[in-house]
């Protein structure tokens, strides 16, 4: 709800794609900076309690932001300040997160945990939206910050429920900084060719894939004039495609290669993407959105089980929390720039040469088989690590790979 209702009140306060972008580059920036801090966090101290103290601290952010509209104070700089505030947290807490999930299941399962942990992200993300454009319809910005705010509740009660069934966070360390520790883990993804691969392709989906998010908007506003409930709905059926495409990822993907299920995700989400763009009608850029979410869920979900899978335990908060900056670091990037640009060529245009140009990436490193190294066993990068056993292995996936 709140990401669906904060790009609406500053596109309604100042009429500005790029105002749009800058809010999405001030909530994702911040995640970035304190990514690797949040990552070593996850390793140090019980992932559990990480992940508390964050989601606190986003509650009382989420309610400081319904008090400041409420109260006819909001300006475009302040919220932004607010949504970078929230950003911070959730940097702090990302790498926590998921490696929350190795705690709760057994590794075997990883893909099928993976998945429905991104379903309920991805049927949050099909309610909320929906949800969010009704209550932006009838009870304004205002009544859309208010239940995000009291949302935070039923997360705290949740995480607080869950006792693991192992607790590796919070395992004895040694105490380094985090600039080093940061540079290890950096050495480390590089000898790790699957990793690596996933670092790659979510930098790039989070550059030119991912900024579609806080632009619809604007094709809702300016492309398709559709009312606010509407508006929801293009939010909402990006969820809507990733809960739909749960069932395949997590029962017949799992008997698929990492390498076909992520690669086949890439290409359909740059299709897809492309396609949205160029609808003609709000009804098939509604189905673009679908099939885009589906695409989206499948290729977060591969490459979050691919390091899951070949990373070591002890270092799993850390190498989660990088990746994840992959993400955080490029996503209010390419909102920034494809913000400004849109203001300047179109959200069309901008939208449908992001789709190209993911569609390239997908074929450049399918040709490079940055693909294939994603199929690697566990049992294959054991060497890599420095803190594990020594034991001559390749680094590099086999030719059946």
């Amino acid at each position: 709800m709140q990401n669906v209702s904060v790009p609406f009140v500053l596109y309604r306060l100042t009429e500005s794609a790029a105002w749009v972008g800058v809010a999405s580059f001030a909530q994702f920036l911040p995640a970035l900076v304190f990514g690797p801090l949040g990552g070593s966090l996850a390793d140090r101290f019980p992932r559990r309690n990480v992940i508390l103290a964050a989601q606190s601290t986003m509650a009382v952010v989420a309610l400081a932001l319904w008090g400041l509209w409420a109260g006819g104070l909001a300006e475009a700089w302040s919220i932004t300040v607010l949504v970078a505030v929230l950003g911070a947290a959730a940097g702090l807490s990302i790498g926590a997160w998921q490696a929350f999930v190795s705690e709760l299941v057994p590794r075997h399962l990883l893909l099928n945990a993976v998945t429905l942990n991104s379903a309920q992200f991805n049927g949050a993300r099909a309610f909320g939206p929906a949800l969010g454009g009704i209550v932006l319809a009838t009870l304004g910005p205002s009544g859309a910050f208010a239940l995000n705010a009291l949302s935070y509740l039923a997360v705290l009660v949740a995480v607080g429920s869950i006792r693991p069934r192992v607790a590796a966070g919070g395992a004895p360390v040694e105490r380094r900084s985090v600039l080093g520790e940061t540079r290890d883990t950096a050495a480390y993804i590089r000898h790790m060719p699957g990793i690596a691969a996933c670092v790659v392709v979510i930098a790039f989906v989070g550059f030119f894939g991912s900024p579609v998010f806080p632009l619809l908007v604007v094709f809702a506003e300016e492309v398709f004039g559709v009312s606010d409930a509407m508006y929801g709905l293009l939010g909402a059926s990006l969820g809507i495609g990733g809960v739909l495409a749960t069932p395949f990822v997590a029962g017949r993907g799992s008997a698929l290669r990492r390498s076909q299920l992520g690669g086949g995700g890439l290409l359909v989400y740059a299709l897809a993407l492309a396609a949205f763009a160029l609808a003609p009608v709000f009804p098939l850029a509604v189905l673009a959105l679908v099939v885009a979410g589906g695409a989206y869920l499948t290729v977060s979900s591969t490459l979050n089980t691919t390091i899951q899978m070949q990373v070591t335990e002890a270092r799993g908060g850390k190498v989660l929390a990088l990746y994840v900056m992959g993400l955080t670091g490029s996503y209010p990037l390419g909102a920034l720039v494809q913000g400004w640009v849109a203001d300047w060529v179109g959200v069309r245009t901008v939208t449908a040469v992001s789709g190209a140009v993911l569609a390239v990436v997908w074929w450049r490193l399918r040709a490079a088989g940055r693909f294939r190294a994603m199929d690697a066993d566990p049992q294959d990068h054991a060497g890599a690590d420095p803190d594990a056993p020594a034991a001559d292995v390749a680094l590099e996936p086999t030719p059946d790979d």
